[in-house]
């Protein structure tokens, strides 16, 4: 049976996972790419048809710069044409805006990724305005969550972190999450939020946990997963959780030095499966956000998507 996140379905069991205790993203990733791989090879094959990804820059940050060069080596690997649309750390609001606004009327671009931070005063909500949703691979636009929160996720496209999440849930708890508890600590907007409306979409309770929840321990006894995306390092320990919760870490912290990431949530918890910083929720990312790009064609295009 085929899933509607693109993997394949598994029964829920009742008993323990038969998941290893480290919940790795990498062969979910796998599958998404070889799915993405032959909707590019068929376009190619019947149209010699290339999509076109656009990154937009507008600062001077470094490691920006770096990202875009590892995003634009894997898209021509995959046959994705990739350009870059540098504004500079000078742009103005307005200037952003009308790259913006003419990428999205651009017939010729299909995906379009606004690369964060933004330069000191420029507001990267009032730019996601003049994104076209459906070009919107990143999933971050406010007509893209609204469709989230509307429960019209088939018109939409999902924030690949969040769906990262929802993938890994479903590797271990089965298919069908309806009916399962599962507390998101973090109500961020790129995480925890579009999240929230994804998992209440399967029928999920879904518990939300701030700074200023109480008795965390507690609140997370009775659920069957915790997810956390807060970017504190450590947030979640031994004693916040039960032998039989699902973590997954969607945090990311930079260690002293650069020498690199960890999670929010300390490293060999004492529960039933635990996804690793690095190595969890990013491989399965970063498929996602490619995934998207072969949604956002078919939706430019008016064809049925899942």
């Amino acid at each position: 049976m085929q899933r509607a996140d693109g993997g394949l379905a598994k029964p829920r069991s009742g008993g323990q996972s038969a998941e290893p205790h480290s919940l790795t993203g990498k062969h979910l990733a796998e599958g998404v790419m070889a799915g993405v791989r032959a909707a590019l090879g068929e376009w190619e094959a019947a149209e010699a048809f290339q999509p076109h990804l656009v990154s937009v820059l507008a600062s001077a940050d470094p490691a920006s710069a770096v990202y875009v060069d590892a995003k634009a080596r894997r898209a021509r690997k995959l046959g994705v044409a990739f350009s870059v649309r540098d504004l500079g750390a000078a742009a103005t609001q307005d200037d952003l805006h009308a790259a913006l606004d003419g990428l999205s009327r651009d017939d010729s671009v299909h995906g379009i990724m606004l690369e964060l931070p933004l330069a000191p005063g420029l507001d990267a909500d009032e730019a996601l305005l003049h994104v076209a949703h459906r070009k919107d691979i990143e999933g971050l636009t406010p007509g893209n969550l609204a469709l989230i929160a509307a429960g019209r996720e088939p018109e939409a496209l999902l924030p690949p972190t969040p769906r990262s999440v929802r993938f890994l849930l479903r590797s271990v708890l089965g298919d069908d999450l309806r009916g399962l508890r599962v507390a998101v600590i973090g109500p961020g907007r790129t995480v925890g939020r579009p999240l929230t409306f994804m998992l209440n979409n399967r029928g999920v309770t879904v518990t939300v946990c701030n700074e200023h929840t109480r008795d965390l321990p507690g609140v997370l006894a009775g659920v069957d997963a915790v997810v956390v995306a807060v970017g504190r390092a450590g947030l979640l320990r031994p004693e916040h959780v039960q032998p039989h919760h699902v973590v997954i870490d969607a945090g990311i912290n930079v260690l002293d030095g650069g020498g690199g990431v960890e999670g929010d949530a300390a490293p060999g918890l004492p529960v039933r499966a635990q996804s690793p910083v690095p190595g969890g929720v990013g491989p399965l990312t970063s498929a996602l956000m490619y995934q998207n790009l072969v949604r956002a064609v078919r939706l430019q295009r008016g064809e049925p998507v899942e």
